[in-house]
């Protein structure tokens, strides 16, 4: 959420208001002390390993790509009304597909081959691997809509609280208590996002309100 945020302001020049940034410092905040009060040492030391450096630059790029793409679309719905969902979601898997299969399949040290390979070997891994993209590419769709209809903040604001909330409920099945620390976290994610859609219902509100007076 905070990379969407910051790339939409830098680079776009989007302004968001003080309750969302209110909002998403609540929900980031709260899943990152709610994540560094459940590593353990054994992952702690891991972190501490001479190529920490490289992963934390890697996760970086990652988090400043994937805010830069997001802000893209949000950028392209604002400039071209008439995109669609489907119109972004084309343009995102091409391209993808473009560079997955020049890097798979043109790269010295690409597996695309291999992969072929292995699937003939192994049909029924063909199946899953077909299965597997189906039910990806149906996830896609309400994702692109959320986009298009919501936003892009909107959009991660679900799929972070949505993994959040399974780290918390696998905790909890798989006999995990936790800790106070850890509780109010939960209670400050939760926090954020009851605010956001207070937020929203206001904004409609007032909306509703005008079309009546009109």
């Amino acid at each position: 959420m905070i990379p969407v945020m910051l790339m939409g302001s830098l680079v776009y020049g989007i302004r968001y208001t003080l309750p969302e940034y209110l909002c998403t410092f609540l929900v980031a905040g709260g899943v990152s002390t709610f994540a560094l009060l459940k590593t353990s040492s054994k992952t702690i030391s891991k972190l501490a390993h001479p190529n920490a450096p490289l992963g934390y630059g890697l996760c970086f790029l990652n988090l400043a790509f994937d805010g830069f793409t997001n802000a893209t679309q949000d950028s392209l719905t604002a400039r071209y009304p008439k995109t669609t969902a489907w119109d972004i979601m084309l343009g995102m898997n091409l391209w993808g597909t473009i560079y997955n299969i020049v890097y798979m399949f043109g790269w010295p040290y690409g597996m695309g081959y291999d992969a072929v390979q292995f699937c003939k070997q192994h049909p029924e891994a063909a199946w899953d691997i077909l299965y597997y993209c189906l039910c990806g590419a149906v996830g896609q769709n309400f994702i692109f809509l959320t986009i298009s209809r919501f936003g892009s903040l909107a959009n991660t604001t679900i799929t972070t609280t949505r993994k959040f909330v399974s780290i918390v409920v696998s905790s909890v099945l798989s006999g995990n208590p936790l800790s106070t620390k850890q509780w109010g976290s939960v209670a400050m994610v939760f926090s954020g996002l009851s605010y956001q859609i207070f937020l929203k219902w206001r904004k409609l509100q007032k909306v509703q309100k005008k079309r009546k007076n009109n």
